[in-house]
């Protein structure tokens, strides 16, 4: 089965994961819009990108996870506006698709790889540690986002083996 594991928002990512291996993560595929230039997700270039792994992987089944997340306090109407407007993008997306998609809180994936209360940062720590070689694809800071959509999708893989049992 091939897993998508998506850290929606315009600083997300996307990670195509299987059998414990990441296929490929990458950041959320931007666009700007309007007069301002203001990034928003592209939701055309999600679509490809999903659609390549579905072609390369034909006779695999895909399903989708999403991290569940809500308005933070202190976050402005308008950010919250477009992060929901992105997290609607992905799940039209998967829903247009035809792809099963599913939904984590991030207390829920973080509490499983002991990250609660950690700094942001110990998420990319931790993938570096289980995937090393992809370690070059996470060598940013800012790469904490690609670090949490892997860390997503091995969530539900290793929650899915466990619930079939």
């Amino acid at each position: 089965m091939i897993i998508v594991g998506i850290d929606p928002g315009i600083a997300g990512a996307i990670c195509f994961f299987s059998s414990g291996n990441v296929i490929d993560v990458i950041d959320m595929p931007t666009m700007a819009e309007g007069k301002k230039n203001k990034k928003q997700v592209n939701g055309r270039q999600i679509y490809n990108e999903i659609m390549l792994i579905k072609n390369k992987f034909k006779n695999e089944k895909m399903s989708v996870i999403v991290e569940q997340v809500s308005a933070m306090p202190g976050q402005g109407v308008t950010s919250m506006f477009n992060f929901g407007q992105s997290f609607g993008v992905i799940k039209g997306i998967c829903s247009a698709m035809e792809l099963p998609i599913f939904y984590v809180r991030p207390a829920k994936w973080k509490k499983h790889f002991n990250l609660i209360n950690s700094e942001k940062d110990a998420s990319r720590t931790k993938v570096i540690d289980m995937f090393p070689r992809i370690s070059n694809k996470l060598s940013r800071k800012k790469d904490n986002n690609k670090a949490d959509a892997i860390l997503i999708a091995q969530y539900f893989e290793n929650t899915r083996e466990n619930n079939d049992n």
